[in-house]
Order: structure tokens, then C-alpha cells, then sequence
């Protein structure tokens, strides 16, 4: 068992994941990497686990699909075996599904808000019960500026992110008696592999509304992380921070 603290991240094989177990990895956090499957681990979970323990932290890649209930449970459990203790749960898995609402199928609206949203109650009933006995833990929840301002097109990953702030907030006012803080971000437009598929005009575009006229780094949104990680962030919890660079909705 190790003296250090852990932080379990989903969906942290790549993008946005990978840079926050990077970043609390160079913060001293031993880093639990959440993969959906070996495919996962193979295309980016081990070498996001060489880089942490290049950091001179404890890391290992767990296996699981976070939409599902007892998938989840059982990682937890895995986890709090490997290291002992889990000190923050980043809920950071997500996947997009787009199209109008008169033509999206059930199936794309079921598929992003389970990954996306049930996830985070999976996730938060099996971590929040490891932190109400440790009396410590924080909570941090990626949702979206779709999630606060809508995006046509994206009515399903609207609405998945727009709940995950109410589950944040609730959170936060349920497990504040036990030491517990939750919080969500809010990111806009980052360089990741969600942004890297838009065409070059949707992109430029997109810059258009954001005052700073360029794409967030996912290094600019770990280090918001690692501040709501942090001992500074003690008395931080039920907010929900936007990183959009001065976004126009």
C-alpha cells in the first residue's frame, strides 16, 4: 500500500483523460487509467501509464465499460485492492453520437448517455462509498459548454452533459458532511481526438466564437483539474468551471 494518493480517471487513454493522469501524475498522484478494453490499453493506456511512472508515481490500466453498474463496481473494488485508496475520481469518459433531433435514432440517444451520464452514477455510488469511510475525497465531473448553452446536433451529448452538472451539485451537497467536495468543468473547444476529425472550415468556425481565436490544449484543462485536486481547492465544491476561452454561444 502506498503513502500516496490516488486519482482513478475514466476514459484516460488518450485526450483529455490522458492529460490529467499526466498532470496529477507530475503532482504526486499514483494514477488508476480507466480503459474501456484491451484495445484501449494497446492504443494509448500503457503509454500513458510509462509516462506517469516516468514521473516516479505508481500507475496500472483498468479494464472496464463505465456504462455498466457491476462493471464499475468491480473496478472500484480492483483499484482500491491495487493502491489502497482512491482519493479523487475524475469522470471524464465520453463519446459523441451527433445528429438533429427529428432524425437520431434511440440507439445513439441510449449509447451517449450511458457512457456519458449513467457513467458518472456509476461511478460516483461506488467511489463515494470508498471516500464516506476515508471522510476525504474529491469529485470531479467533465461536462461541457453543450451541456450549459445547448449545440444543435447534438441534442444527446447536450442533455448527458447538462445532467452531469445537476449530479454535481447534488453530490456535493449529499457527501459535503464527509470531507467530500465534487465540482464539474466545463471545457469548450480542446485539441483532442474529438476535435482533430472536424473539417478545417467547421474548425475555423468554431475559432470565430471564441474570443481568444484558438482551440483549448488539453494540458490547460488539467491544470484546472489539478487546482480542484488540490489541498488550495479544500473549500471549492458544487461549482462548475468553464475553460472555453471566452466562448460566444
Amino acid at each position: 500500500m502506498s503513502e500516496r494518493k490516488t486519482a482513478l480517471i475514466t476514459g484516460a487513454s488518450q485526450g483529455l483523460g490522458a492529460a490529467m493522469a499526466l498532470r496529477l501524475a507530475k503532482d504526486g498522484f499514483n494514477i488508476a487509467i480507466n480503459c474501456r478494453g484491451e484495445v484501449e490499453i494497446e492504443n494509448g493506456g500503457r503509454q500513458v501509464k510509462a509516462e506517469c511512472e516516468a514521473l516516479g508515481v505508481k500507475a496500472e490500466c483498468f479494464i472496464a465499460d463505465v456504462s455498466s453498474f457491476e462493471a464499475c463496481k468491480e473496478m472500484v473494488a480492483a483499484v482500491k485492492e491495487h493502491f489502497g485508496t482512491i482519493d479523487v475520481l475524475i469522470n471524464n469518459a465520453g463519446i459523441t453520437k451527433d445528429g438533429l433531433l427529428v432524425r437520431m435514432s434511440e440507439a445513439q440517444f441510449d449509447m451517449v448517455t450511458n457512457v456519458n451520464y449513467k457513467s458518472v452514477f456509476n461511478m460516483t455510488r461506488h467511489v463515494g462509498a470508498v471516500m464516506m469511510k476515508q471522510r476525504s475525497g474529491r469529485i470531479i465531473n467533465v461536462s461541457s459548454v453543450a451541456g450549459l448553452y445547448g449545440n444543435p446536433g447534438q441534442f444527446n451529448y447536450s442533455a448527458s452533459k447538462a445532467g452531469i452538472v445537476g449530479m454535481t451539485l447534488t453530490t456535493a451537497k449529499e457527501l459535503g458532511p464527509r470531507g467530500i467536495t465534487a465540482n464539474a468543468i466545463a471545457p469548450g473547444f480542446i485539441e483532442t481526438p474529438m476535435t482533430d476529425v472536424l473539417d478545417e472550415k467547421v474548425k475555423a468556425r468554431c475559432m470565430e466564437a471564441v474570443a481568444l481565436r484558438r482551440f483549448g490544449k488539453p494540458e490547460e484543462v488539467a491544470s484546472v483539474v489539478s487546482f480542484l485536486a488540490s489541498d488550495d481547492a479544500s473549500y471549492v465544491s458544487g461549482q462548475v468551471i468553464v475553460i472555453d476561452g471566452a466562448m460566444q454561444m
